[in-house]
């Protein structure tokens, strides 16, 4: 009986492993890494980064109908203000691949930003985080839960679901809710979610606000300070 290899990127598993770097880092501020003709992936990178100490990265995903320059305000203050690297991806088509057909493109495309970062940039692997808001929101937790072995974090606002068909690993998950989101409800999104990930035993830090679909500031600061917890200051 000859059974048929299972291709585990169409159940949102990565390919991407840690590595040394093996090109030049790339200085401070914000940088297109060229990697693709449109949509291309945006890299944000703090002052002080020593390219060669270990440093936590998160992955920002886009909204519906979003984009790299709409999402970056959420999070690129926090990454100057706290040292870590910020990987802005854009999805090839309006939204991502998952929430239209499954996975595909926006996963390879993914892999291989990643990959660019890790080499210009020895990666902390213990701060790995994939966060995101509304579509974005529900893609980190998709593809985070998926990615256990590399993703430690998943920090998701307003995500209306999460497809795992492949789980992998124990990510810590933190999720923001509005309990007035007329776009994603509270009972179908975020209790919902909250309700599946705790009896499944992760470690979840679950929080309602009383906004709408929209990421808010506190909930964001609160999302990176969770994230930030137990990493070593520099000396």
């Amino acid at each position: 009986m000859v059974r048929a290899m299972l291709n585990l990127s169409l159940l949102g598993r990565l390919a991407f492993t840690h590595a040394a770097p093996s090109k030049p880092a790339l200085a401070p501020g914000r940088h297109d890494l060229g990697l693709f003709e449109t949509r291309d992936a945006v890299l944000i990178v703090p002052e002080g980064i020593d390219p060669a100490r270990p440093t936590p990265l998160v992955t920002l995903f886009h909204g519906g109908g979003g984009s790299a320059e709409k999402i970056l305000p959420m999070l690129r203050a926090h990454a100057e203000a706290r040292g870590f690297l910020l990987l802005v991806p854009q999805s090839l088509l309006p939204t991502w691949d998952i929430v239209i057909a499954g996975n595909g493109p926006d996963l390879e495309r993914l892999d291989l930003a990643l990959a660019e970062v890790a080499a210009r940039f020895s990666l902390d692997p213990t701060h790995f985080a994939f966060a995101g808001h509304s579509d974005g929101g529900s893609y980190s937790l998709s593809t985070g839960l998926s990615n256990g072995r590399i993703v430690t974090h998943i920090l998701a606002s307003s995500a209306g679901f999460m497809t795992v068909l492949a789980q992998e690993g124990a990510p810590k998950v933190f999720i923001a809710h509005g309990q007035n989101d007329t776009q994603t409800p509270i009972t179908t999104a975020g209790r919902s979610h909250a309700a599946k990930l705790r009896p499944a035993g992760y470690e979840l830090t679950y929080v309602e606000h009383p906004g709408p679909h929209a990421w808010q500031p506190d909930m964001v600061q609160l999302g990176v300070d969770t994230f930030l917890k137990d990493v070593a200051k520099a000396g």
